[in-house]
């Protein structure tokens, strides 16, 4: 039987009653969370299944002979985290320290473990929902460990890659 006033494609059988595909589905963009903050002058942002979770500005330990880029380390309820400073390179005043730390986890493999990454954060935006027009597939190619730019608020953010970061910033192991 044809309902009145609706083509054959979606009519519907009343006795067989609603099959799949009797109705067209909309194609939708997926839609996904960034977590987006500033370190330095530039803007950054993780997807929030990336983030463990932002802390206040922690004590933290320097390490001895580390790198420029680490900051040092601290301790996250028992964890011991590195913590990077990824605007390093924009010679940040030595009295001036960020308000934050975005703490990024790599998620291991079958056989490895989680891994966690302090991000020096001067100030965190807020999180923001973005489709695939969101998003620019290239970034910058000075900045290595970015893979893409999300487009917020008549901005742009550059998407950190958490796998990448730590190969650019190798943390030593503690």
């Amino acid at each position: 039987m044809d309902l009145p006033g609706r083509d054959a494609a979606l009519s519907v059988e009343l006795e067989g009653g609603i099959r799949e595909g009797d109705f067209p589905r909309e194609e939708q963009n997926p839609e996904r969370q960034f977590c987006v903050f500033r370190a330095g002058r530039e803007r950054f942002c993780l997807s929030v299944l990336e983030v463990e979770e932002v802390v206040d500005w922690p004590r933290f330990t320097r390490v001895p002979l580390a790198p420029a880029f680490l900051m040092g380390v601290f301790n996250l309820r028992g964890a011991i985290v590195p913590l990077v400073d990824i605007a390093f390179t924009e010679g940040r005043r030595p009295g001036l320290l960020p308000r934050h730390v975005v703490v990024a986890v790599l998620k291991g493999d079958a056989h490895g473990e989680d891994v966690h990454l302090g991000i020096a954060a001067d100030e965190v935006i807020g999180t923001y929902a973005a489709n695939n027009e969101s998003l620019i597939d290239q970034a910058p190619s000075d900045v290595p460990h970015c893979r893409a730019m999300l487009r917020h608020d008549d901005r742009l953010a550059l998407v950190v890659d958490v796998r990448r970061l730590l190969e650019v910033f190798q943390v030593p192991v503690i």
